[in-house]
């Protein structure tokens, strides 16, 4: 069996009810209690946002912004702000309106602030309103900027013969068509054991892989940890195998030509993930004229042995 290596920073204890150290999404799965909040931990949150939630973010912040100020010129009355005439709701209307004008310095010219008290208010809200944008450029230039892992791991682990012998495998599908090169993979074992206190000892494994670097990384890759004498998955039945409590972490890396660097993806199976005595199906083939053809739906696709 292999030997154990030093806690990667996991930790070493455990618990019975102990989820995965390792979402779907690549994220560390640890919940964070009493942590201080600063402007940088918000401005990185909204970044790794999804784009839809980003722009959500962006009208709604504008929107109430807009909605605080419009009140405080209708508190001041229509006259400080050069309104004449109108219902109640229009004038609320016509508020909102000169404070989307005054936070963009837009400034149609067609109301203007007739009081030193609409004059303080306004001059505060363009000043936010310098602070506002200059944060939404900064947003959206870090979001535009942001390196993105674009790979797709495959959904399970297939555990099958192998060149004579047993093997765990998974696959990892290139999504870009830029060329992915000196791409390299580290898989670690992580297997929770049980100890005479009834309490929980996590036990740190590295695998070796049948090819932990590959030169391009244009289709897909399936990595292979053969379970042979140097494997701590040696000497278990395929029952045994799924019945274990750990999780398999892996970091794949490679240089991406888009963004000029290094990109890293985190990813983990837990033993619940594996299909006992499947092989996966290639997800690539020639067509007609020659063109190789990835095709994306059949990443978790397999078959029986």
């Amino acid at each position: 069996m292999n030997k154990t290596i030093k806690d990667p920073g996991l930790g070493n204890f455990s618990n019975r009810k102990a989820k995965r150290f390792i979402d779907p999404k690549g994220r560390f799965n640890v919940k964070h209690l009493n942590k201080k909040k600063s402007i940088q931990e918000t401005y990185a949150y909204i970044i790794s946002l999804s784009w839809f939630k980003v722009i959500g973010f962006i009208v709604g912040a504008f929107a109430v912004i807009n909605i605080l100020f419009a009140i405080i010129y209708y508190l001041l009355g229509k006259a400080d702000i050069g309104i004449s005439k109108g219902s109640e709701l229009q004038i609320l209307y016509k508020s909102f309106f000169f404070s989307v004008q005054t936070l963009t310095s837009l400034g149609y010219g067609f109301y203007a602030p007739q009081s030193i008290a609409a004059g303080w208010v306004s001059s505060i809200e363009a000043f936010l309103g310098l602070i506002f944008f200059a944060f939404v450029t900064g947003l959206l230039f870090g979001k535009f900027s942001k390196p993105q892992a674009n790979v797709r791991f495959s959904q399970n682990m297939v555990f099958c013969n192998h060149k004579g012998k047993k093997a765990l495998m998974f696959k990892v599908m290139s999504q870009r068509s830029n060329v992915l090169v000196l791409s390299t993979v580290k898989t670690s074992l992580l297997l929770s054991h049980k100890n005479e206190d009834s309490s929980f000892t996590n036990r740190f494994f590295e695998l070796e892989l049948e090819r932990s670097k590959i030169t391009y990384f244009a289709t897909t890759w399936t990595i292979v940890h053969p379970i042979d004498e140097n494997s701590p998955l040696f000497g278990f039945s395929d029952k045994e195998i799924k019945n274990l409590h750990g999780e398999f972490l892996v970091l794949l890396s490679y240089y991406d030509e888009s963004f000029n660097q290094d990109i890293h993806r985190a990813h983990s199976y837990t033993f619940d993930d594996i299909k006992i005595n499947r092989k996966f199906e290639r997800s690539f083939y020639f067509d007609e004229d020659g063109q190789m053809t990835l095709d994306h739906d059949r990443l978790n696709e397999t078959c029986p042995e």
